[in-house]
Order: C-alpha cells, then sequence, then structure tokens
C-alpha cells in the first residue's frame, strides 16, 4: 500500500487509515487507488472479519484534492481531452461498491471533518462512530458539481430524500450531534474517545458471526430496492443459509449451555 493510505490487519479486524494529514485528507489519484485496493483487498481476505475505516490528523477526509483536479482540468483543456472525471468510475465508484458489497461490516471512525467524497465514505459505511468535533459537508454543488462516491443513494436513505436534498442543494457543515440527530452518525463520542471507541466497535464485529453480518448487509440492500413479497424471499433464502451455518449452531450450543458463544465467522 502507499503511504497514504495505512493498513494492518489484527485479530481478524483490517484497519484502513487514509494518512495525508498535512492535506487533510484529500483525495489525490495516489490515495484514491490506494484506498480501493486496501478495501478490495480487506474485502476479498478470508482472515478479515470486519474494516475498521479512519484517518490521521483532524480530518476524515475532505473529498477530491482540488490542487490536483485543477491541474488535470487544465491538462485536458490543452490536450482537449476530458480525462479528468475518469475518477468517478475508476476509484470512487469502486471504493464505495467494495465498502457496500464486502460480506463483512465495515465500520468508519470519523475523526474529523468529512466532506464530499470524504462524507460518502462514511455514509457507505455500515456504523459510523464521529468525533464530537467533527462534521458532515456534501460540498459538491458548491463547486459545480452533482453528487459522487454514492452519496445520491446513501444519503437519502440515512435521513429521507428531503434532507438529503436540501443538503446537496445547500451544502453546510453539519456538526456531529446534529448529525447524529439526523441520522448520518450512530454513536458520538468526545474527539479524545474516537480511536478507541471505533476500534471498540470495530473488534466486536470481527468477533461476531461473520456470515450472519453478510447476511444482514445483503439483505438490507436488497430489501432498499425491492417490494415486500420480493424482500421476503430473499430473507428466506438468507435465512436457510445461515440457519445451516458453523457460526449458528455455536450459538443455539452456548445459549442452551448459558456460555457467552465464541463465533468462527462461518
Amino acid at each position: 500500500m502507499a503511504d497514504t493510505v495505512l493498513y494492518e490487519v489484527t485479530d481478524g479486524l483490517a484497519t484502513i487509515t487514509i494518512n495525508r494529514p498535512d492535506a487533510m485528507n484529500a483525495l489525490n489519484t495516489e490515495t484514491k487507488a490506494a484506498l480501493r485496493d486496501a478495501l478490495q483487498h480487506a474485502a476479498a481476505d478470508g482472515d478479515v472479519r470486519a474494516v475498521l475505516l479512519t484517518a490521521t490528523g483532524r480530518a476524515f477526509c475532505v473529498g477530491q484534492d482540488l490542487k490536483e483536479h485543477v491541474a488535470s482540468l487544465a491538462a485536458d483543456r490543452e490536450r482537449g481531452t476530458r480525462t479528468t472525471m475518469d475518477t468517478v468510475k475508476d476509484h470512487y465508484n469502486p471504493i464505495i461498491s467494495a465498502i457496500t458489497r464486502m460480506p463483512k461490516p465495515v465500520v468508519a471512525g470519523v475523526n474529523g471533518v468529512a466532506a464530499g467524497a470524504g462524507a460518502g465514505f462514511a455514509f457507505a459505511a455500515d456504523y459510523r462512530v464521529v468525533a464530537d468535533s467533527a462534521a458532515f459537508n456534501t460540498s459538491f454543488a458548491g463547486v459545480a458539481l452533482t453528487a459522487d462516491s454514492g452519496v445520491s443513494w446513501t444519503l437519502p436513505r440515512l435521513i429521507g430524500r428531503g434532507r438529503a436534498t436540501d443538503l446537496l442543494l445547500f451544502p453546510r457543515n453539519v456538526p456531529a450531534e446534529e448529525a447524529y440527530a439526523l441520522g448520518m452518525a450512530d454513536k458520538v463520542v468526545p474527539a479524545a474517545e474516537l480511536a478507541a471507541e471505533a476500534e471498540a466497535v470495530a473488534r466486536r464485529l470481527a468477533a461476531g458471526p461473520t456470515a450472519a453480518y453478510a447476511a444482514i448487509k445483503a439483505s438490507l440492500a436488497y430489501g432498499a430496492e425491492h417490494g415486500l413479497a420480493e424482500t421476503l424471499a430473499k430473507e428466506d433464502e438468507l435465512q436457510e443459509a445461515a440457519g445451516a451455518s458453523e457460526d449458528h449452531g455455536i450459538a443455539v450450543a452456548a445459549f442452551l449451555a448459558k456460555e457467552k458463544p465464541k463465533f468462527v465467522g462461518r
């Protein structure tokens, strides 16, 4: 991995850290490619049972590196090309797909401002632990762009279409407590406790029934796009597989023995 993205696996937890603190973790090409590759690697690694996505410094991620973006636009004009926005399909879309489709839970530890694509990464996660000093900002319209990084799909599902439309048309900083009230954050903690609390949540998930978590993610995604009858059929299919899992057997046996289950992730 590049130095701009750190990757570590311990006890089934992959910690992926955006590491451009001097640039508020703005996303240059190197960082976007490294983050995409790290997430895809974690998704495919059978030893990884949960992922913690976080960042160094005072920001989570302020989105696209605009200095690089401006230079790329100028190069496009000089060459008569339109390649700058290829980053959406080359980087942002694969990053969001990796987060949302991987068969294991992803926790976002939002240590500071999350703007643009940075907000999109957090919204795509399955659980968001947010520092009380952090804030979210869609920011796209402020630079005359539309939503990317899945925000037009994730944000309305978190806070409703009306509020999502408002925040996309009129970008502003949404502080942590308001984000929690709206449904953009799942837990708000003092900034000094963010790293420990986000890791604790992620480690709890890493020790849990991974296959069941994968089925829950799949069920929620399916239900968001299908009717009740189809979703009931999907739940039946997923539950049949979950009922045959090793972890289900472990959980039932532990319940009868009045013991705490020790899940193996299968």
